[in-house]
């Protein structure tokens, strides 16, 4: 169920023009050290529920979500994916409460890209909304969110043929 969830996600990406290979926790250190944007994929297999510093309570369903984030400092994509897929660590951003409760974790790097472009991009998707007004975007004058829900329902999504699958591997995010 998991793996089929992801996979329709993945299609829905790569219809919006997110269509780098995903890495998980396993092939961290295959990411590159470049400064860029990502989506962090968060599988939850229950409710989530918990406080967010500044905005209140959180309360999630179960299901897939995107996170577009950024990685400018030291280390580039490298470094902050690590980080998000640590288990052990502080609770500093929005992102923190998810990653530490997700059974499942995914990314996809996107070199140079805007955290920003990659929501406003994603939110064309009929299959992705905004799950938590103002989650991972305090900062930010553009979004709503920086957190999308991925509604689940295959029938939005085209399915992808295996030449596409190959195809995406090679191209870069925004070919």
């Amino acid at each position: 169920m998991a793996l089929a969830g992801l996979n329709v996600l993945l299609a829905a990406l790569h219809e919006c023009g997110v269509s780098a290979p995903p890495l998980t926790p396993a092939d961290i250190e295959d990411a590159t050290d470049e400064k860029g944007a990502y989506v962090l994929l968060v599988r939850l297999a229950g409710p989530l529920e918990t406080r967010l510093p500044g905005t209140g309570r959180l309360e999630l369903r179960p299901g897939w979500y995107a996170y577009c984030g950024s990685a400018r400092g030291p280390g580039g994509l490298r470094a902050r994916l690590r980080r998000h897929f640590r288990h052990d660590k502080n609770l500093h951003w929005h992102i923190d409460r998810l990653t530490v409760a997700a059974d499942a974790l995914a990314a996809l790097p996107v070199p140079g890209g805007n955290e920003c472009g990659l929501v406003q991009r994603l939110l064309r998707h009929p299959a992705l909304d905004i799950a938590v007004r103002g989650f991972g975007s305090t900062d930010c004058r553009t979004c709503e969110s920086h957190l999308l829900k991925f509604d689940g329902d295959t029938s939005r999504v085209a399915p992808r043929q295996p030449s596409e699958l190959a195809d995406s591997r090679k191209r870069g995010p925004d070919s």
